[in-house]
């Protein structure tokens, strides 16, 4: 059949992920550091993704195409987002900020759950990348996770952040009074709806504005069908906890 389907220019990508993150249907891939689509019946012809491609590469044309399954895209297996023969995070076109990550953490030596040993590392974080708006909804780390949904204000006003927060959970990070709390909502939607959350911690700043990340989240979980145990926490802007 003949239907709308894109078409990517490889000469033309350079690899960002923008357009992995824009369609929802886990159409497109990072392979070697370009963007492929991995199979006609994952491709609804919207073109959500031709926006976000800062290089022109992606362009909708009429061809013969098999039809968009839904069905197929809702049963697709879990994948991550780069497939790569690459063992560098920056080798070829893949952008290091945007690739899937998940980093093995030793037990820290620690005397009290905020000081660190010495020589000891501090990073708490297991899973990359952080910002809402990069993280892939697909990423196999997101099954059986407790999410931290954190206002990116709060883990430099708060000197634990680390120690209690992030550890043993998925970190996603956004500003909600500066970026667009509905894509929030959308995007973690998607990945409520696509995951088996255990639970969700949202932390955010006192100051009125960080009200938007809690909305986003609460409607997010009534979007997807996915009420899990939730708690919040809120720091004040000289970094005690409310």
């Amino acid at each position: 059949m003949k239907r709308n389907i894109i078409e990517i220019d490889q000469e033309k990508c350079n690899g960002c992920g923008e357009c992995v993150d824009a369609c929802h249907e886990g159409a497109i891939e990072l392979v070697n550091g370009k963007a492929h689509l991995v199979s006609d019946i994952y491709c609804d012809g919207l073109g959500a993704c031709l926006p976000q491609c800062p290089t022109g590469a992606i362009q909708m044309s009429e061809k013969e195409a098999a039809a968009f399954d839904e069905t197929a895209v809702k049963n697709r297996p879990v994948v991550s987002r780069v497939l790569s023969t690459a063992h560098d995070h920056g080798a070829g076109h893949t952008c290091p900020g945007s690739l899937t990550r998940e980093m093995e953490r030793k037990p820290l030596k620690k005397e009290s759950p905020t000081r660190i040993a010495p020589g000891e590392p501090a990073s708490e974080l297991s899973t990359w990348p952080v910002q809402i708006k990069l993280v892939n909804p697909r990423a196999p780390y997101f099954d059986q996770a407790d999410i931290l949904v954190a206002a990116d204000c709060t883990a430099f006003a708060y000197a634990g952040f680390h120690a209690e927060f992030i550890r043993g959970r998925v970190t996603l990070i956004g500003c909600p009074k500066l970026d667009d709390n509905n894509y929030y909502m959308e995007k973690l939607a998607e990945i409520f709806g696509n995951n088996d959350i255990h639970s969700i911690r949202v932390v955010r700043m006192e100051v009125p504005c960080c009200g938007g990340m809690v909305n986003a989240v609460k409607r997010a979980m009534l979007s997807s069908g996915k009420i899990v145990p939730y708690d919040e926490i809120v720091i004040g802007i000289d970094g005690a906890i409310r």
